[in-house]
């Protein structure tokens, strides 16, 4: 039976109380470590890390607006074979519905994991954020936080909420074990705990909590925000379809383009482990750039930048889950996740599936549907 239930916050520290429901947990008998974000003692960047010792959860900050990876990689890395103990990992609901991608791709495994979401407020880019936190701990996220619940969803002291986040239309994590409830809640008082699967109501029946029905208000504020984010990813998918409906407007979107492959390597669900782009194909003899500048009077260097971005695009659009992580890592500012975003709406509308919805789907084009697009296939 699942769970609802408040944790109370004591003069007004959340970081406080999420950091005390986090040791609770990880002090139970069968938890042997907790994967959270927690502030690096060497830079002001909040970063995963992998905990045993409960009074090594000093620097908690799942709030803070730093998104510097997709952590989905860090429990497919932990996941992928039998580790010798349980653990929960705390993520943000991209970070979820990246990892289930790579459970259905054989990248990693549920079992002995607890996934424990929380409400997610988005983030900044990297750069960003270093110029909002500069070098002032949690104090930066405590801002940022009271901005949100004062209505500032998108846009703080200046500085913007990646597109990513702000054309997020998932901002509660619907395949966790345990969600961490924000949104509608008396946030100043308490903030709310749902099981949502058995393994979660196992955690929470052992944890001493006291049990509410979830306020009204919360479906209140998590529709709203929804259909804020709703309309500015489809006017973000109107805009870069206008730019990159041709050719020419690809090859003008992708010009700085220095096949760097950082989009490849933050992607968290782009995991061939060799990449046809860093092999001996891509590998070109001297004299063939020499043939192409002689046969039109000039090409670009580095070539294949974008025969590149539309092989990803053909490979990953029916997994992509919108983090942003490619835009993030990109040196030249190139608005990658907005096409990649756009493009993969398109694919997952046509196969009726979403990215990371449930671990039951299959991914398209992993198995044959004979009543799928009947009207190519020539089957009636």
């Amino acid at each position: 039976m699942a769970v609802t239930a408040k944790i109370d916050v004591k003069e007004n520290d959340i970081l406080g109380s999420l950091r005390d429901l986090f040791k609770e947990i990880l002090e139970l008998e069968d938890i042997h470590a907790i994967l959270v974000p927690q502030h690096l003692p060497m830079k002001n960047m909040v970063m995963p890390t992998l905990v045993t010792d409960p009074d090594h959860l000093t620097g908690v900050d799942p709030l803070a607006p730093a998104f510097a990876m997709n952590a989905a990689k860090i429990v497919s890395r932990l996941t992928r074979k039998p580790m010798g103990g349980k653990i929960a990992a705390v993520l943000r609901p991209c970070e979820i519905r990246a990892f289930i991608e790579l459970v259905k791709l054989k990248q990693g495994r549920p079992d002995d994991l607890i996934l424990i979401g929380i409400d997610c407020l988005g983030a900044f880019q990297n750069q960003d954020y270093f110029q909002y936190a500069g070098q002032n701990g949690s104090e930066p996220t405590m801002r940022f936080f009271n901005a949100f619940l004062n209505g500032k969803t998108t846009e703080m002291e200046g500085i913007h909420l990646s597109a990513a986040c702000k054309a997020c239309e998932y901002p509660v994590a619907a395949s966790a074990d345990i969600q961490i409830g924000l949104f509608g809640a008396e946030i100043n008082a308490h903030y709310l705990v749902q099981s949502q699967t058995d393994a979660g109501t196992n955690i929470l029946n052992q944890l001493s909590l006291t049990e509410i029905a979830e306020p009204s208000a919360r479906r209140d504020a998590i529709r709203l925000l929804v259909e804020r984010r709703t309309q500015y990813r489809d006017d973000m998918f109107a805009k870069t379809s206008e730019a990159t409906d041709s050719l020419e407007k690809m090859t003008n979107y992708f010009a700085t383009c220095v096949n760097c492959y950082n989009c490849r390597v933050a992607c968290p669900v782009c995991y061939c482990k060799e990449c046809v782009f860093v092999t001996d194909v891509f590998n070109h003899d001297p004299s063939q750039y020499l043939q192409w500048a002689n046969r039109k009077g000039i090409i670009k260097m580095p070539t294949d930048t974008l025969f590149f971005h539309v092989t990803r695009l053909a490979h990953m659009s029916t997994a992509c889950v919108g983090c942003g992580q490619c835009s993030n890592a990109c040196p030249n500012d190139i608005p990658v996740m907005e096409l990649f975003r756009t493009i993969a709406q398109g694919t997952q509308q046509a196969f009726d599936y979403e990215a990371g919805r449930s671990l039951e789907e299959d991914p398209p084009l992993s198995v044959f549907r004979e009543e799928e697009f009947s009207e190519v296939v020539g089957i009636e």
